[in-house]
């Protein structure tokens, strides 16, 4: 057997290999290295994709957090409410702003902020909220933005990692995560649903103006060349990287159908193991699975996760330490101060390989091994 991955992009690569490669070869050909005709071409096609009015590509997914509060207007000090379970990005954006991350606490069964948990957050300074749609589900929408419009705050999802999953409110109405909120963002690093062969971001945006306005910060703050209105920033996807997105996006429904299968055999083959709590789906999203989570009980994780070491299977923990108890966060957070959830959370999740080529030898090797970890307890 080959070495497993957490994810295969190699083996995906070599499924799409002669369409990768001619868009590479026509894209240095035409030398068009930066805001080549592929950007403006993929920037289309996926608003119509996620069937949202503006796309703006950047050149990461951290900017892709960072240009929206700039356009914002916020000023130092405003509090912005993002989850205490995420990676950095989500929080790191809002305190180079000169802003106030609020880390809140998450849902213990879907990993995702709610509503009830948001409200309770806020206060007279509160001016925008970071929903983060983790390891693949949409976080409730539809409560989330009555929240935000009760008390008029902004709001931007942070979709890196649930690109391409579905929400459906309460009136039967679907739109896809990402695209409910003032704004959306999401990240095109190689592991992501979505991914290119380096950095890449982008925006999302029904609001032409405040579309208009990020357009600009991206592009060092220029009206029109050489005339700056704003101060801005340098971010752009690099012209390679739109054409390599383009082939991809149109595989994605595909991938997330193979990602959802192969967490169907884990959940089957888990079942039964007491020990293990498989990921709970969101009652109004569909779940694309960028991560399989599961929640090891009993303080076992360590010996599991050796365990799999020894036969070939590696695992991640996403995330280790909660974001308050970060060095970079310590003048955000009053001394003592703990989320229960997520530090149960912390010391207990183990997420295991889910990619697109995964085939059902892999899937049942990888179960297998699990289970008789637990069978021998």
């Amino acid at each position: 057997m080959n070495p497993i991955q957490m994810v295969d992009l190699k083996g995906q690569y070599e499924k799409i290999k002669a369409e990768i490669d001619e868009a590479v070869i026509n894209c240095v050909a035409s030398t068009a290295y930066i805001n080549g005709a592929q950007v403006k071409a993929f920037q289309e096609n996926l608003e119509n994709y996620l069937q949202v009015k503006n796309v703006i590509p950047c050149a990461n997914g951290t900017d892709a957090l960072q240009i929206p509060m700039m356009a914002f207007g916020l000023e130092k000090g405003d509090e912005v409410i993002v989850p205490s379970f995420t990676f950095i990005a989500t929080a790191e954006v809002v305190a180079l702003l000169g802003l106030t991350p609020v880390m809140v606490e998450i849902d213990a069964n879907t990993f995702n902020v709610t509503a009830e948990i948001i409200e309770q957050a806020i206060t007279p300074r509160t001016r925008a909220i970071v929903p983060v749609h983790l390891f693949g589900q949409s976080c409730d929408m539809g409560a989330i933005m009555q929240v935000a419009e009760k008390h008029n705050l902004f709001v931007i999802e942070d979709n890196a990692q649930a690109i391409g999953a579905d929400y459906t409110f309460q009136n039967g109405e679907t739109k896809k995560a990402g695209t409910i909120g003032h704004i959306g963002t999401t990240s095109f690093f190689p592991s992501k649903n979505l991914g290119c062969y380096g950095d890449g971001g982008a925006i999302f945006t029904d609001d032409d103006k405040l579309a208009e306005k990020m357009r600009m910060i991206a592009n060092h703050g220029q009206s029109e060349r050489y005339y700056h209105s704003v101060i801005g920033v340098n971010s752009r996807l690099d012209t390679i990287q739109a054409a390599i997105l383009d082939i991809k996006l149109k595989h994605l429904d595909e991938y997330a159908a193979a990602r959802q299968k192969a967490a169907a055999f884990y959940d089957d083959a888990f079942q039964n193991i007491e020990e293990l709590q498989t990921p709970v789906r969101e009652r109004n999203s569909t779940h694309v699975f960028h991560q399989y989570t599961l929640q090891v009980k009993s303080g076992m994780r360590p010996r599991l996760q050796k365990h799999l070491k020894e036969g070939g299977v590696p695992s991640m923990i996403y995330y280790p330490i909660p974001l308050y108890r970060q060095k970079a966060f310590k003048e955000f957070v009053a001394p003592g101060f703990r989320l229960p959830v997520t530090e149960k959370l912390c010391d207990s999740v183990l997420s295991l390989p889910i990619h697109t080529e995964m085939t059902e030898d892999l899937l049942d090797y990888i179960s297998n091994r699990v289970r008789v970890f637990f069978n021998h307890q």
